[in-house]
C-alpha cells in the first residue's frame, strides 16, 4: 500500500494482482497484491519512500530460489532483474555489479575483462542479489569470498554501504539482522588469462547441460548438501528419482532437482520437498535442509479441481 506523504511520480512499472508464476523459475504460484519493477536505483528509493511502513516486501531476481504458494503473496514484490543490471569495472580488479545482473552474465563480463575467479557464477541460475542473499555457490566456488563490499537499501529508501564483517556468512546462509536488501556489490578478483577463463565457463556450462534438467522448470538445487555428503546421492540412494506428487517429480537426470513437468501446483512441489526430506531421514538419518524459500498463502482444501 502506498503512503500519501510523497507524490513524486514513479518511473517503474506497478502492477496489481500479478501472477507470480510469470516470475518464478518453477512457473507456479498465486498472485501478489502489488508487483513493482523500478526503473533504476533512484526510482527504487522513491518507491520505498512511498510504501507504508508495515507493507510486506518480497524481493525477486530470477525467481529461482523461491516457491510461492498457490494462495499468492500479500504485500509487494519488488523485481530487480532486467532493470538494475549495470556493471562497472573499477580499479585493481574490482567490479561493481547491480543486484539485477544475472550470475551468468557476471561470469562472462569478468572473463572478458581478464579477471579470474568468477567462473563458477556461470553455474548459478539466479541474480547477483539472490546470490548475495544466500551465499550461492557452484562448482566449488561461493559468492561471499569474492565480496569486497555491498550496498543495501532499507524499507525507507535509505542506502547503506556494508562489508562482509557486517553479516554472519556460512554455507548457503547469510544472516542479516537489519531489514535491508542488497542492491549492488563490489567483487574483488585477480587478473588472469581471459581466454582460459572463457573456456572454463564454457566447460562448466557444458557440464551443467549434461547433468541438469535445464529444459524443464525447476529452481536449481532444492536441498543443501550435508556435511561431507551430497543431497543428490542420498536422494538417489533412497530410490526417489522419478518420484512424483501431482505435476511435479524428482528429476531422473539429477536427484537434487524437482521439476514441473506436468502443470504442477506449488502445493505439489512443497509436498514433494517434504516427502523427499522425510524419506531420506528415515533411510539415512540425515535431515536434508531446503535451499529454496517457501513463501505465501496456502489454499485450503484440494489444490486441484
Amino acid at each position: 500500500m502506498m503512503a500519501m506523504l510523497d507524490h513524486i511520480p514513479l518511473r517503474g512499472q506497478l502492477k496489481f494482482n500479478e501472477p507470480m508464476q510469470r516470475h518464478t523459475s518453477w512457473r507456479v504460484g498465486g498472485n501478489v497484491d502489488r508487483f513493482y519493477q523500478p526503473a533504476d536505483i533512484d526510482d527504487l528509493v522513491n518507491f520505498l519512500r512511498q510504501v507504508e511502513p508495515n507493507e510486506p516486501l518480497h524481493w525477486l531476481g530470477l525467481g529461482s530460489n523461491i516457491l510461492v504458494r498457490d494462495g499468492g503473496l500479500r504485500g509487494t514484490a519488488i523485481a530487480l532483474f532486467g532493470v538494475m543490471d549495470e556493471m562497472h569495472l573499477l580499479s585493481n580488479g574490482v567490479v561493481e555489479v547491480e543486484a539485477g545482473v544475472s550470475c551468468a552474465r557476471l561470469a562472462r563480463y569478468c572473463a572478458k575483462h581478464g579477471l579470474v575467479g568468477a567462473e563458477f557464477f556461470a553455474g548459478i541460475p539466479g541474480t547477483v542479489g539472490g546470490a548475495l542473499a544466500m551465499n550461492a555457490g557452484a562448482y566449488g566456488g561461493e559468492t561471499w569470498p569474492k565480496v569486497l563490499s555491498v550496498e543495501t537499501i532499507d524499507r525507507y529508501g535509505q542506502r547503506h554501504r556494508r562489508t562482509p564483517a557486517d553479516f554472519e556468512i556460512s554455507y548457503r546462509s547469510v544472516v542479516n539482522d537489519r531489514e535491508e536488501w542488497f542492491v549492488s556489490s563490489q567483487f574483488e578478483l585477480a587478473a588472469g588469462d581471459s581466454e582460459a577463463s572463457s573456456q572454463k565457463i564454457k566447460q562448466l556450462l557444458r557440464q551443467r547441460a549434461e547433468t541438469q534438467p535445464l529444459s524443464l522448470p525447476s529452481c536449481g538445487s532444492v536441498f543443501r548438501n550435508p556435511v561431507n555428503d551430497h543431497a543428490a546421492r542420498l536422494i538417489e540412494a533412497s530410490g526417489l528419482k522419478g518420484y512424483r506428487v501431482g505435476g511435479a517429480s524428482v528429476s531422473e537426470q539429477h536427484a537434487n532437482f524437482i521439476v514441473n513437468d506436468s502443470n504442477a501446483m506449488a502445493s505439489d512441489i512443497e509436498q514433494l520437498i517434504a516427502d523427499v526430506s522425510d524419506t531420506v531421514f528415515v533411510d539415512h538419518g540425515v535431515r536434508l535442509q531446503p535451499e529454496v524459500r517457501v513463501v505465501g498463502e496456502v489454499i485450503e482444501g484440494p489444490a486441484h479441481d
